[in-house]
């Protein structure tokens, strides 16, 4: 075919489906964006402010999509620059595409400017395909593996193309010994387990009376399913994070968040099931599974590897959890005794007053619970929520409720922080009609996402529903750092370490051209949330929250307990605050009173 190296790597990911790349210019990955330019559009470029911000938007355009994302970024700086993102979409299990430059192929060896040993360097977080290619012919089939490698086992793949190759003519590989003619296409299979061993799941499940489901990203997509089976095992639902959107959070039996960001029911069900069952779940926190032992256990998982690796079960069942939960539910005995699908749904009730209660309490200035309360009513249908990692994040699982038809993700096994706006860019490109909102804190805005908010600029007039919101927590503090230190480690606030400067994160945002809103009164946010939801702009929404609002995990140890006296008893320049605001906190669990589980 006509054309450079550079026109047949666009035309191959065309091939593949590929409509949009993430990513940043350079003199390493040139020949490609030359051959992106003189392609006309076929596919669309966004160009982030950084390779770790594009990184982040390719991995959540997987997740939004279940397609490939793909970033593509320069030699040296820009290649090491990915690694945030792409190790993000690695510890989430979604297909990601890193395409790097590298400098001339002569060059190489010889300590010249910007060059790295980037297949060393991208051997951890893409150590399911990483090449480097030397010659013409190779790059057809490095292409062509790495984008079936990454959609097959959903996983991060990495091609790095020196500069000299990719403006060298292309030329399809000579029918001869030693090269390889691969070609286009990958279908994805239906995993399922053996009749046999969907039997024994069903024997475990049948057999429970004290029922408790976990389900995660794997089992994003099989709402209808999942919910059937809870139906008929009178069982209740915890989600990890990951999983938030699987079920939605108005069902009466659904216990929300599960972990140090958990809800109350999703604690006392784990503790008190008989059987659990996992559904495309990793959660990794033991102590908020049931005690070993205390529960037999099945689980549905689309990867070997993931099977009994948190829980002990009896019986490990590799499959897609909508098709496999298909095959199971004929094979499940609808249970006749619903005590225990009563007490869980009582719980719940219970659970979303004390909510409430917390959320409306006062704070110095506004609650930041609120914030995501005021939020859950007005939730427009079809919205996409992101959320950064931080303090926001306790909210955005326990006090956002979802229904059914949203979505909603953030960064999940990796945690980082600076993925809630690329993210939330991501899935407005690729769903340009849904509102999209995003949780950020303060410290991931001036990490890197004020950045993002030009970028959001930059291309919201091309988008079918201008609605993008951006609310901000702006508490000066680097606050679940800060009260890790506290309950974790028994240390007071460390200023030097966890105070950050107050920014005007509203009126930045009218700098560029975006609407700003700015919120230190809690009666104004539900106001504020529906200016933001209407605006005819992109809107960042600045809330002045309150830092010492303790961020209350479902059950409190007795270590917890200690850690917290020794910090005040060490002088934390905040007790007086953090003694108040968790007087409100606890006074509002005990108010709604300790729902004990039959």
């Amino acid at each position: 075919m006509a054309g450079t190296v550079g026109d047949f790597i666009v035309d191959r990911l065309y091939a593949w489906g590929v409509r949009r790349i993430f990513g940043y210019p350079g003199d390493g990955i040139n020949g490609v964006f030359g051959a992106l330019n003189r392609s006309d559009g076929k596919i669309e470029f966004i160009q982030a402010r950084h390779e770790e911000m594009a990184a982040f938007m390719a991995a959540a355009h997987a997740k939004f999509t279940g397609e490939l994302g793909v970033c593509i970024a320069t030699s040296g700086p820009g290649a090491s620059h990915l690694l945030t993102g792409l190790y993000d979409a690695n510890l989430d299990h979604v297909p990601v595409l890193a395409l790097v430059g590298q400098q001339s192929r002569d060059a190489l060896g010889g300590h010249y400017q910007q060059e790295l040993d980037l297949t060393s360097m991208f051997k951890d977080v893409a150590g399911a395909f990483v090449q480097q290619a030397s010659s013409v012919p190779q790059v057809r089939h490095l292409m062509d593996r790495a984008i079936r490698i990454a959609l097959g086992e959903r996983k991060v793949t990495a091609v790095i193309i020196p500069n000299d190759l990719q403006r060298l003519e292309y030329e399809d590989p000579p029918r001869k010994h030693g090269t390889l003619h691969s070609g286009v296409g990958y279908a994805g299979p239906r995993v399922m387990p053996e009749d046999k061993d969907l039997q024994k799941a069903a024997d475990v499940l049948n057999a429970g009376s004290k029922v408790a489901i976990l389900v995660g990203a794997g089992a994003l997509g099989a709402e209808e399913e999942v919910s059937a089976i809870a139906g008929l095992l009178q069982a209740g639902i915890a989600k990890a994070l990951l999983g938030k959107a699987v079920v939605p959070d108005d069902q009466p039996h659904v216990t929300g968040a599960i972990g140090l960001l958990g809800t109350g029911p999703s604690y006392r069900m784990m503790n008190s099931c008989d059987t659990l069952l996992v559904i495309g779940s990793g959660f990794p926190y033991a102590e908020f599974l049931p005690e070993e032992g205390q529960a037999r256990g099945v689980q549905i998982d689309i990867s070997p590897a993931m099977l009994s690796l948190r829980y002990p079960m009896e019986v490990n069942l590799v499959g897609d959890a909508r098709h496999t939960l298909r095959a199971l539910l004929p094979l499940i005995q609808e249970k006749a005794d619903a005590d225990w699908r009563r007490s869980i749904e009582e719980d719940v009730t219970e659970w979303w007053n004390i909510l409430e209660e917390r959320a409306m309490r006062p704070a110095n200035p506004v609650n930041p619970q609120r914030v995501v309360w005021e939020l859950s009513s007005r939730l427009p249908e079809r919205a996409i929520i992101t959320s950064d990692s931080g303090s926001c994040a306790n909210w955005f699982a326990r006090d956002l409720k979802l229904r059914s038809g949203m979505m909603a993700s953030l960064s999940g096994g990796l945690a980082s922080m600076g993925a809630a706006v690329p993210y939330a860019i991501a899935a407005k490109l690729a769903h340009p009609d849904r509102p999209i909102i995003a949780l950020v804190g303060d410290g991931a805005m001036q990490m890197n996402n004020m950045g993002e908010l030009i970028t959001i600029a930059k291309y919201w007039r091309t988008w079918a529903n201008p609605c993008l919101v951006i609310c901000v927590f702006n508490n000066q503090d680097l606050n679940q750092v800060t009260w890790e230190q506290r309950v974790m480690e028994g240390d007071p606030k460390f200023d030097a370490s966890q105070q950050i400067p107050d920014v005007p994160y509203h009126r930045f945002a009218e700098l560029i051209g975006l609407k700003g809103l700015l919120v230190d009164r809690p009666e104004d946010l539900g106001q504020a949330w529906q200016a933001a939801l209407s605006s005819d702009r992109p809107t960042v929404l600045e809330v002045k929250t309150d830092p010492e609002v303790f961020p209350l995990p479902p059950h409190i140890t007795f270590e917890q307990a200690v850690h917290f006296s020794e910090m005040l008893l060490k002088g934390d320049p905040r007790s007086g605050n953090i003694l108040a605001n968790t007087a409100r906190q606890l006074y509002s669990t005990l108010l709604g009173g300790r729902h004990k589980r039959n």
